[in-house]
């Protein structure tokens, strides 16, 4: 069994739900407490051994490729002031040289397209993907479902538990039997209703896919929204490979969205030793008013 060495980051999107902040900043580029979004997705795949990170980019995203990069007047100006904590901080931070591929998406057609535009740099091997507006709180959800891959093969999907009402909100798994920390992926359903939902378990945006989902990719038209969507071609695979779900228990918030977002700053900052008490006591003197 080949292990996950590369992992693909969508951050093509243009972030309108964040106009006009997203203006001339990537959503990525946001800061939950003192990281960028995308710091704390690529911490999560640093954390389960990923040795490649590949950035599916867009237009007006060159930031988020200096950001992992080295920055030599900033690091000299650190050194020079006596910084040392801070400069340690950012080269802690810093993948390796190598260790970062950077493509375009030219055209936003959909997630699908945006993981099908990564092939040629993952080459004829498993990959993982991770959607960097979904931040997973604990610890790394991608390690967890590395070990489902490790005892099951096949392909491996993240998932949480939803309010049954919601259910219609999201991509739902049915629930077979348990395979190790996992279990087998039984049926995929975009969107149900809750009367026809296979179970409440949503796939959130955690994913470890098989080479073969490139060839599906480049064949699939365009689904949902007239975009190439990748549960189209998860599908598809699903009819010749296996599928397992990794229940990930911890909490996780849409970044993307602004009520997402300020929960992930007050969830991060609340478990900061140098802030939390500070931060909670700001939280009682505004909810008092």
């Amino acid at each position: 069994m080949r292990r996950i060495r590369k992992a693909v980051f969508p951050v093509a999107g243009l972030g309108t739900r964040f106009l006009p902040a997203t203006k001339a900043v990537p959503k990525e580029m946001l800061t939950v407490v003192d990281r960028p979004v995308i710091q704390h997705v690529v911490d999560e795949a640093r954390a389960a051994g990923i040795e490649h990170f590949i950035f599916v980019t867009g237009r007006n995203k060159g930031v988020i490729e200096d950001h992992f990069d080295k920055q030599y007047e900033l690091d000299a100006t650190l050194e020079r002031r006596g910084k040392t904590k801070e400069l340690a901080a950012l080269q802690k931070d810093l993948p390796a040289a190598g260790q970062t591929s950077f493509t375009r998406q030219q055209e936003p057609l959909g997630l699908g397209h945006a993981v099908w535009c990564a092939r040629e740099i993952v080459g004829d091997e498993p990959f993982a993907v991770l959607l960097p507006d979904m931040l997973h709180h604990g610890p790394s959800c991608l390690a967890g479902m590395i070990e489902v891959y490790e005892q099951s093969g096949g392909n491996v999907l993240a998932v949480n538990e939803v309010p049954k009402e919601q259910v219609h909100q999201y991509g739902i798994v049915g629930v077979g039997e348990t395979h190790g920390p996992g279990f087998r992926i039984t049926s995929m359903v975009e969107k149900p209703k809750a009367e026809v939902a296979p179970s409440n378990y949503s796939i959130s945006g955690r994913y470890i896919l098989q080479p073969e989902i490139f060839g599906l990719l480049e064949k699939q038209g365009a689904g949902a929204g007239g975009e190439i969507q990748l549960t189209d071609s998860m599908l598809r695979l699903a009819e010749t490979q296996d599928f397992f779900g990794y229940r990930f228990d911890g909490r996780i918030f849409d970044t993307g969205s602004k009520i997402g977002f300020l929960t992930a700053n007050l969830a991060y900052g609340l478990e900061r030793e140098d802030l939390a008490a500070d931060l909670m006591a700001e939280v009682r003197a505004i909810s008092a008013r």
